[in-house]
């Protein structure tokens, strides 16, 4: 039988009544197991408006309040982390280990964020002018939206709504259709915490769903998590209606191997990173760059050796390495991909499809996928797979691998494995890239830092969770103070200045 699934406004779970609907797959099994409604712009204006009545008192509620109440939601969530992953796994196919790593990661950046008195707190001086103190406060932007990714539908929804709500947002979710349950589920979670109705808010969607954020005026910020093309759209869809926008889009993270790595631990570290997850991360290593052809050579050897033995599973099954893709047009994309390779001449080592699980016939199965003597002019190069499809770029020389990785289009991620300290730190310091690993296969900064890509992996000047996401989220006031001394001056028709 088909689930029906709801949105959650006002502190419950409210069915649609657009009449209008979007399947939600079992991926290993290739059946539709619920299906989730896809909200009129109505309704999205209807849970604004819940969600702007809602904001004040949260808004002027001690932050340290929020703290305890998102340390309460954390404790909750750890409570309750079997159920979210097995429910996270069902709806995206990654394995169960992959699903609490998914949901782990996120609660992080709600721990850092419960931290918001220190997060919050502004600058002062005292005598900035003869008598004269000047301070500044950080105060809530009122309600603020996220859209979010089907390939993490836990850590991002946290990374973006824990930092949103701790400086005394109300915060809408509009989550992927494909994997709605687990945002619901947290929905659930942050009302049992004592987040107070309508603050924490989960409207399923399309583009009509999008778009009735992007131009709602009581709207004030968004955050994105997708392809660059969407990103781009709403970015400036966002900036045209006077919203903040922080949007991240596509990947092609490289990882260089310079001719001293440790081969073995590189080549680990290449099959966790771009096959984890079925290759579907932003921060999968799609591309390496080994350096000179007898370092290329001998990590080939040792990718094969190593894709042998990769087991390919049902999600819940503990010995599964990875699981299915998350649609069958995600699947049907990536094999498109794997066509284009072969055709543009690059050598096909491994080839994932045809690939069947016993038992599960229809699920949306791609095995790994190697490619050597791949050149940049390649689509396969060029454009993000999103898949487990990795490539290998020989580089002649440190300089060429460093050219690669600066030059391409997207800036998102990027690693060097290594002995030496001195490439290593040269590298990190001239890569055009925005988060880097130095014998750290995917570097995804740690919730006090902050994330986020160059050029076409990112947009907006402000990066997510750290001290970044607090900068987002909130507005800074600054007061200009003088108390009477008794003394009359009279009208001055003159620029103040700081003497």
């Amino acid at each position: 039988m088909v689930h029906e699934l709801s949105h959650y406004i006002s502190g419950r779970r409210v069915g649609g009544t657009s009449g209008r609907y979007s399947d939600v797959f079992d991926p290993c099994r290739g059946k539709v197991q619920s299906r989730v409604p896809l909200a009129s712009r109505e309704e999205v204006q209807n849970a604004v408006a819940a969600a702007e009545k809602a904001q004040p008192e949260w808004g002027a509620m001690n932050p340290q309040r929020r703290g305890r109440i998102l340390l309460k939601f954390v404790d909750l969530v750890n409570q309750n982390m079997d159920e979210l992953a097995a429910l996270l796994s069902s709806e995206h196919g990654k394995t169960l280990a992959d699903s609490k790593g998914d949901i782990q990661r996120g609660i992080e950046v709600v721990e850092f964020a419960a931290g918001a008195p220190h997060l919050m707190k502004g600058e002062f001086s005292d005598d900035a002018g003869a008598g004269i103190d000047v301070h500044s406060l950080r105060q809530p932007l009122g309600v603020v939206a996220g859209i979010t990714p089907f390939n993490f539908p836990a850590m991002i929804l946290l990374w973006k709504s824990g930092p949103a709500l701790a400086a005394g947002n109300a915060f809408i979710l509009k989550p992927s259709e494909r994997d709605p349950s687990v945002p619901l589920r947290l929905a659930e979670l942050y009302s049992e915490a004592g987040v107070p109705d309508g603050v924490f808010t989960v409207v399923n969607g399309d583009k009509e769903a999008v778009d009735a954020l992007l131009e709602d005026p009581r709207v004030k910020a968004i955050g994105f998590v997708g392809s660059t093309p969407i990103a781009q759209y709403i970015y400036a869809t966002a900036a045209a209606h006077g919203k903040r926008a922080q949007c991240f889009g596509g990947a092609k993270n490289h990882m260089v191997i310079m001719p001293d790595a440790d081969l073995d631990m590189a080549a680990d570290a290449l099959i966790g990173a771009g096959y984890g997850s079925a290759g579907e991360r932003c921060m999968a290593i799609s591309v390496a760059v080994p350096v000179g052809e007898e370092t290329a050579n001998r990590l080939v050897g040792k990718l094969q050796d190593r894709i042998k033995g990769l087991k390919v599973g049902h999600s819940l099954n503990k010995d599964s390495d990875f699981g299915p893709v998350v649609a069958a047009s995600a699947k049907d994309r990536i094999e498109g991909y794997i066509r284009s390779g072969e055709e543009e001449g690059a050598t096909l080592l491994a080839d994932g499809r045809g690939l069947t699980v016993e038992g599960y016939s229809d699920g949306f199965w791609i095995g790994p996928t190697l490619f050597d003597h791949v050149t940049k002019d390649m689509k396969i190069y060029r454009e993000e797979i999103f898949g487990p499809v990795l490539s290998v770029l020989r580089a002649a020389d440190y300089d060429e691998a460093l050219r690669l990785c600066s030059e391409h289009e997207f800036g998102n991620g990027v690693a060097i494995f290594t002995r030496d300290g001195d490439a290593a730190r040269d590298f990190a310091s001239r890569v055009e890239v925005g988060m880097v690993g130095i014998n750290v296969p995917i570097p995804v900064p740690i919730a006090y830092y902050t994330f986020g890509g160059w050029k076409a992996s990112g947009f907006g000047d402000l990066n997510q969770h750290g001290a970044d996401a607090f900068r987002f989220y909130t507005k800074t006031k600054t007061v200009t103070t003088r108390w009477p001394s008794g003394i009359r001056q009279g009208a001055s028709f003159v620029m103040p200045e700081g003497s």
